[in-house]
């Protein structure tokens, strides 16, 4: 009875932990910058804030993956990343000018932007030691975003863009409290050893299947950064917006809960390759669409793209990367996934905006796509055959 409750408490801890790290998101993605601009500061300065997070994911990423497989302390480490995160935003309230505003940020971001890929390290750790799926868990962060979107949006629109730092303050610092709770998985793991995290790392296998990650997340990362852009384009309004990262949001839950219970029956390779495919067509159609309510339909296929995408690579990720590496693995993802692809993705999308237009960007994001597709699907073959 006893490990049934102890069970049931890690799973509530786990899916809790992901439904407010994805709310927090909501604000960080969505609203910070509103927040930002009722202070008075230009597009270009919070441009400038905002292009700090891929630079410092490299490094605070790596860092703290192989920390936490070295030391075997991912829950304290967990902890810490919150505790400094709260304090970076309480030195944020009083501040005001741009410059000492763009340091604390500059901190906030080097301890904020490793939780994706911590939570995730320990929530697969979880569910494999509790025989449990991982979308079960992380489908809660997707419930988290799309619920919180729209109850932030509606406390925001009555009190002001003042709330904001004081709704992150709250969000992490539930965060904070229920890291406190987190079971020790990693404590029956091997030893670490940085001779083995380099061996796997240098294998042609896991080589390739990075490069093909980096890949189709360029073309995740030019519909991520130009959706908003192309939708003010053609005459959206904010809460057309908001709209078009809700059905994203909630088109996400299903998938998950889909790939929960049937995800195993399916190779991942030719899996990975469907979803990049599904990239294409959504970016080529983001291209030619000429009114808000086309690309905020076209966000529904982030249940496919996303979410299949994300969780087979991460099913990919466990069979090549050992349990003693989770975290370090995973940094090494998050580095590929989050900070050198969206650097790539916004030099080279800012460019072609800049040079040849908007639908120019979504085509090239959708050629990313349909290279990493062929990858994919050459890789598959490769292994199969005799």
């Amino acid at each position: 009875m006893k490990d049934t409750h102890s069970l049931k408490g890690q799973l509530f801890v786990l899916r809790t932990m992901q439904f407010v790290n994805y709310a927090t998101m909501v604000l960080l993605i969505s609203y910070f910058p509103l927040y930002f601009e009722s202070l008075g500061f230009t597009k270009l300065q919070i441009g400038a804030i905002y292009s700090v997070g891929p630079f410092l994911s490299i490094v605070s990423n790596l860092a703290v993956g192989v920390l936490s497989d070295r030391t075997k302390s991912l829950r304290r480490i967990l902890s810490l990343l919150f505790i400094v995160q709260i304090l970076a935003l309480a030195l944020l309230l009083p501040q005001k000018e741009f410059g000492i505003m763009a340091g604390i940020m500059a901190l906030f971001y080097l301890f904020q932007t490793p939780i994706n890929s911590m939570l995730d390290s320990v929530s697969l750790l979880a569910a494999d030691q509790m025989k449990r799926s991982f979308p079960a868990i992380r489908m809660f962060g997707s419930l988290g975003y799309a619920l919180c979107a729209v109850i932030f949006g509606y406390l925001l629109k009555v009190y002001g863009s003042d709330l904001t730092i004081a709704l992150t303050l709250g969000a992490i610092g539930i965060s904070l409290i229920f890291s406190f709770f987190v079971s020790d998985f990693q404590a029956t793991l091997k030893k670490f050893e940085f001779s083995g995290l380099w061996i796997l790392l240098r294998k042609q296998e896991t080589v390739a299947f990075f490069l093909l990650i980096m890949t189709v997340s360029v073309a995740h990362r030019m519909n991520e950064g130009f959706l908003s852009i192309a939708m003010r384009e053609i005459g959206a309004d904010d809460s057309v917006i908001g709209y078009a990262s809700l059905a994203s949001a909630t088109s996400e839950i299903p998938m998950f809960f889909l790939l929960a219970k049937y995800g195993h029956r399916f190779r991942e390779l030719p899996l990975l390759a469907v979803a990049s495919f599904t990239y294409v067509i959504r970016l080529g159609l983001l291209s030619m669409a000429t009114e808000p309510w086309m690309m905020v339909a076209l966000q529904t296929m982030h249940s496919i793209t996303f979410a299949i995408f994300y969780i087979t690579a991460l099913r990919t990720l466990q069979s090549l990367i050992p349990d003693e590496y989770r975290s370090s693995g995973l940094a090494v993802f998050a580095v590929v996934w989050s900070g050198i692809a969206g650097l790539i993705a916004g030099t080279l999308g800012g460019w072609l905006y800049d040079a040849l237009g908007l639908a120019v960007v979504f085509r090239t994001g959708a050629a990313f796509a349909l290279v990493g597709a062929l990858g994919f699907l050459f890789v598959h073959f490769r292994r199969t055959s005799p």
